[in-house]
C-alpha cells in the first residue's frame, strides 16, 4: 500500500472487504428491519405490502450508504466509513400518524412527510451544521433517553399484544353482539316500537382475550431475551456484536418448531424483484406532518454532526465544515430517496460507528461493500418475506433489548453531565422527560386543541426535544463547547 493513501481511502483485498462489509450489515440488520415492521403493522398493511416495505428499506439503506461512503458530486457524501439506516427517532411520530390514518392513505401521508422533510433537510444542511452548540450532552442524552422510553411501548406490545385489535386484552362478549344485532334488526322492522340504535353505539370489550399475553408467546419472548443476554455475556468479538440477531434466529427456530411461524409467504415470494418507486402508496403532502418530520430530521442531523466529528477523530481525518455539509445533505437526500421508494428517514447508524472503533478498520470501502450487500438483499423478496413472517413475540424479546439500549445510551450520556455544580441541568432533564411522557401517559390530552396541530404534539420525542433545547438555552445559554457534543455522539452506540 502506498504511504500516501489515507487509511480511510485504503482499498482492501476483495475477500476481506466482503467479510468486513457483511459484518457491518449483520450488526445493523436487526435495527434496519425493525422500523418497517413497526410502521407497516401500525398501518395495518397486508403481509405482502410489509414485505415490500422491508425490501425497499434494505435497498435504500444500501443505496444511501453508497452515496455517503463513496460520495456523489461535490454536494453529497462525507466519504467516511458510514452505514446508513432508518432512524428510530422518526418511529414514534410515524406510528402516531399511522394510528390517526391507517392503510394506504396513512402510508401516503407518512411518505409525503418523509419526502417533504428530505427536501427541506437538503436545503437547511449548512445551517444545521452550525447548530451543534444547541445540543450539549444534557440535551442529547435527554432526547435519546426519551426515544428509548417511547419505543419500549412497541417492544412490550410485541410481547403481549396491542391495546386494540385482534390481540387486545379484552374482547366484546359474543352474546352481547348477538343481542345488539337482533335489537337493531327489530328496531328497523316495519311498525316496530323500538327506537333505532344510536349511530356510533359500540359495546365495551369485557371478556378476557385468549390471544392476549398467551403464555407460549411470552415464553418465546423470554427465550429470545435470555439468549441475547447469554450470547452478550459469554461470547466474544463479532458473535457478541450480533447477539440481537442471533437471539431472533433462535426464537424463530423455536416458533417454527411450535407451529407459530410458517413459511408459505416465503415460498410464494419470488427470488428476484426490482424495487420500484411508490409501490405501496402515492405520497400525500400535509404541511403539518412535513413540519413534524422536519423537526425530527433536525434532531437526527444534529446527532449525525456529532457522529461525523467523532468518526473523524477515530479515523484521524479532519472534518471540515464543507465535509459536514455534504454528510448532512446526504441525510436529507437519503430521506428524500426513502420517501420516493416508500420507506423512511435515513441517518448514519452509530452502532456501525462503534464497530469501526472495535475493529480498527478505517477504510470507507468496507461500508461500500456493506451497501452493495444491502442492495442485493433488497432485491431478494424472499428475505423480506422471511422477516415479515417472524411472529411479533420473537421480535418482542429483541425489542426490549434494542429499545432499552437506546434509553440506556441516553442515560450513559447524561451520566457525564454536571449535575453537582449546575443544578439547572437536573431541571432541564426533569421537565423535558416529563413533557415527553405526556403523549404516552395521557394520549388524549390534545382532544380540545386545534386538530391541525395534533400531529405536531402527539410525539413525546418532539415535545421533549423542543423542551430540552429551549430550557438549555434559557438556563445555560448557547455558547457551549462542541467537544462535549462530539463525546456524547461517540457514546451513542444504540441509536
Amino acid at each position: 500500500m502506498s504511504t500516501n493513501v489515507h487509511p480511510v481511502d485504503e482499498m482492501l483485498p476483495m475477500g476481506r472487504l466482503t467479510a468486513l462489509g457483511l459484518q457491518h450489515v449483520l450488526v445493523m440488520y436487526a435495527g434496519a428491519v425493525a422500523v418497517p415492521l413497526i410502521v407497516g403493522r401500525a398501518l395495518n398493511l397486508t403481509p405482502d405490502q410489509v414485505t415490500k416495505l422491508i425490501s425497499a428499506d434494505l435497498f435504500c439503506c444500501g443505496l444511501v450508504t453508497l452515496i455517503q461512503a463513496l460520495g456523489a458530486t461535490q454536494w453529497f457524501g462525507i466519504k467516511l466509513p458510514v452505514m446508513m439506516g432508518v432512524t428510530f427517532a422518526a418511529v414514534a411520530p410515524m406510528v402516531s400518524m399511522a394510528q390517526a390514518t391507517s392503510g394506504q392513505a396513512g402510508a401516503g401521508l407518512i411518505f409525503g412527510a418523509v419526502i417533504g422533510a428530505g427536501v427541506i433537510s437538503i436545503l437547511i444542511a449548512p445551517l444545521v451544521s452550525r447548530m451543534l452548540r444547541f445540543f450539549p450532552p444534557v440535551v442529547t442524552g435527554t432526547i435519546i433517553a426519551v426515544i428509548g422510553i417511547s419505543l419500549m411501548r412497541v417492544g412490550i406490545n410485541w410481547i403481549f399484544g396491542n391495546p386494540v385489535g385482534p390481540t387486545a386484552p379484552s374482547v366484546v362478549n359474543p352474546e352481547y353482539t348477538k343481542w345488539l344485532s337482533e335489537a337493531q334488526a327489530m328496531a328497523g322492522a316495519p311498525g316496530s316500537s323500538l327506537p333505532p340504535v344510536p349511530q356510533g353505539l359500540k359495546l365495551m370489550p369485557t371478556v378476557p382475550n385468549p390471544r392476549y399475553a398467551d403464555l407460549s408467546g411470552v415464553g418465546i419472548s423470554a427465550l429470545v431475551l435470555v439468549s441475547i443476554l447469554l450470547i452478550a455475556r459469554f461470547a466474544k468479538g463479532f458473535i457478541a456484536n450480533i447477539s440481537v440477531l442471533l437471539g431472533i434466529v433462535i426464537g424463530a427456530v423455536v416458533a417454527a418448531a411450535m407451529g407459530l411461524m410458517t413459511f408459505e409467504k416465503v415460498g410464494k415470494a419470488p427470488w428476484l424483484d426490482i424495487v420500484l418507486p411508490m409501490e405501496i402508496a402515492t405520497p400525500i403532502f400535509d404541511p403539518i406532518l412535513i413540519l413534524t418530520m422536519t423537526l425530527v430530521m433536525i434532531v437526527v442531523m444534529i446527532e449525525s454532526t456529532g457522529m461525523f466529528l467523532a468518526l473523524g477523530e477515530m479515523t484521524d481525518r479532519h472534518i471540515s465544515q464543507e465535509d459536514l455539509k455534504r454528510g448532512l445533505r446526504t441525510d436529507g437526500l437519503g430521506t428524500l430517496i426513502g420517501g420516493i421508494f416508500n420507506t423512511f428517514p435515513y441517518t448514519s447508524f452509530s452502532q456501525n460507528v462503534g464497530l469501526v472503533a472495535v475493529t480498527g478498520v478505517k477504510s470507507r470501502f468496507v461500508c461500500v461493500a456493506g451497501g452493495v450487500i444491502l442492495i442485493v438483499l433488497g432485491v431478494l423478496p424472499k428475505m423480506g418475506a422471511l422477516v415479515e413472517s417472524l411472529p411479533t413475540v420473537v421480535l418482542g424479546g429483541a425489542g426490549l433489548v434494542m429499545f432499552g439500549m437506546v434509553a440506556a445510551t441516553g442515560i450513559r450520556i447524561l451520566s457525564a453531565v454536571d449535575f453537582k455544580t449546575n443544578r439547572s441541568n437536573a431541571m432541564i432533564v426533569a421537565v423535558s422527560i416529563g413533557v415527553g411522557m405526556i403523549p404516552l401517559v395521557a394520549p388524549q390530552f390534545r382532544q380540545w386543541m386545534p386538530h391541525a396541530i395534533h400531529p405536531l404534539i402527539e410525539s413525546g420525542i418532539l415535545l421533549s426535544s423542543i423542551a430540552a433545547v429551549l430550557l438549555n438555552v434559557f438556563f445555560n445559554g448557547a455558547n457551549g463547547d462542541t467537544s462535549a457534543a462530539v463525546e456524547a455522539a461517540r457514546q451513542a452506540e444504540a441509536h
